[in-house]
């Protein structure tokens, strides 16, 4: 990964719409060498996916839930039912296994309060959890989808 490498990934982090000529421009290469270093970066693993980055609020799933699970439950029969029942509900955009007092974590979007409600119904319906926490968000203070580059 060398510095031009850096940038390829720092534009499509930013823009994954930009054409290969607008690329290779920022990137101060021409167009047939910055094609086959982002396929490179594709076939490495560096770039999983391009993709368009919706606006939550004009899809009507405007507001963020985080919820904290705990669970007496530590095997992976558990485990994967619970990723089985995760997996079924699209509100649940993020999912996470963690260390410390919290279990697994999720991050939900939902239209509104009742909107959270039919996924908490959902999921205590289909296991047994040792406390569900729920936290709403009252404001988005940063977002982003760019990983640093730093580390590289």
């Amino acid at each position: 990964m060398d510095k031009i490498d850096k940038l390829i990934l720092l534009h499509l982090q930013r823009d994954a719409s930009l054409s290969l000529q607008q690329l290779s421009e920022l990137v101060h290469l021409s167009p047939t060498p910055c094609w086959r270093r982002v396929q490179k970066l594709e076939q490495d693993g560096y770039i999983r996916a391009r993709v368009a980055l919706l606006e939550p609020r004009k899809l009507n799933v405007g507001v963020t839930v985080f919820v904290a699970i705990r669970t007496t439950e530590h095997n992976d029969q558990w485990m994967q039912k619970l990723c089985d029942v995760v997996k079924d509900i699209p509100e649940i955009v993020e999912f996470y296994r963690m260390s410390g007092d919290t279990d697994y974590l999720m991050r939900v979007v939902v239209p509104n309060v009742e909107g959270y409600d039919n996924i908490y119904k959902r999921l205590v319906s289909r296991l047994d959890f040792a406390g569900i926490s729920s936290s709403f968000a009252m404001e988005q203070i940063k977002y982003t989808t760019a990983l640093p580059l730093d580390y590289v």
